[in-house]
């Protein structure tokens, strides 16, 4: 007897077809950016309904990578403005690299503070704390810039990063919740051992911490390279300039009055590519980490 191939429900057809639409509204910007930074000279705006580009080319990367002179990259299409990818490159992973470093280490450190030290008006503070959750970033942003202006800190590294550096209240919540769930037992054996509390936290806890911090490092990351108003505000000049000021810059000094769309789509396109790899490689874990502390 010929067995039928089973059928799939209507149910989870019509969810498997919504899922595949929203990954194609997802990537469809994506492919655009890509379409548009592999065009060739002049042709851009021929192709405006064609879903191939006409004349495909990698010279709109090599200029904005600065592998062609000035006359190379106007003779490719080029405008005339300048973008240093590789410097603002360099300034994005550093900038990136000091912020993701920092909360991961003081909020490690405020997270088991509120998870396991006793003190009077732990979970008071907590809450207290928690609550900058319902403050918009942009009251903020006048006070810091002051701040920062009195130090003496625009256009400096430290003025950029000084305001990321340190704890945020959806970091510590996160490690929180997850160092909740550590036995208790772990660290009474390490107190018995003579551990002191800081010691138990860098031996013991840490290292069994692995997955959530690298889940927020990841989190934090992808904030961090996409950050542009504040720097955009105190790191104008362009040695400290990261990608998305250097990006914006590039797109409004065109001399000829008309954005270099191929360019910018190619300096674009590099710069989310990194984050874009990350989250294809490390996805399926920030999404299991998210789910096993509880978050929504």
């Amino acid at each position: 007897m010929t067995r039928r191939p089973a059928r799939l429900p209507l149910g989870k057809a019509i969810g498997w077809l919504v899922l595949l639409a929203l990954i194609v509204v997802t990537l469809t910007p994506f492919y655009v950016m890509l379409k548009t930074a592999v065009s060739g000279p002049g042709t851009l705006f021929q192709q405006a309904r064609s879903l191939m580009p006409l004349e495909p080319t990698t010279v709109h990367f090599e200029r904005v990578l600065g592998l062609l002179s000035p006359e190379e990259a106007r003779a490719a299409g080029g405008s005339g403005a300048v973008v240093n990818f590789p410097r603002a490159l360099r300034n994005t992973v550093l900038f990136t690299v000091v912020v993701v470093l920092g909360q991961i280490f003081f909020s490690a450190m405020a997270a088991y503070a509120f998870a396991r030290l006793r003190f009077v008006g732990r979970d008071l503070l907590f809450y207290g704390y928690l609550s900058a959750l319902m403050i918009p970033n942009i009251v903020l942003f006048i006070p810091n810039f002051i701040l920062i202006r009195d130090l003496g800190w625009l256009n400096t590294f430290q003025g950029m990063i000084a305001p990321f550096v340190l704890m945020t209240p959806f970091a510590v919540f996160f490690l929180r919740q997850f160092f909740l769930g550590i036995p208790a037992s772990l660290e009474e054996a390490a107190k018995l051992d003579g551990s002191s509390p800081f010691g138990t936290f860098w031996r013991i806890i840490l290292p069994i911490s692995r997955t959530p911090l690298v889940t927020l490092g990841i989190l934090t990351s992808i904030q961090a390279w996409n950050e542009f108003f504040w720097p955009f505000i105190v790191a104008r000049e362009a040695d400290v300039r990261v990608l998305t000021v250097a990006l914006q810059s590039f797109q409004t000094s065109s001399a000829y009055g008309m954005p270099d769309w191929a360019g910018l789509m190619a300096a674009t396109f590099l710069s989310v590519l990194p984050i874009f790899v990350l989250l294809i490689v490390l996805g399926r874990q920030v999404i299991a980490s998210l789910q096993f502390s509880g978050l929504k």
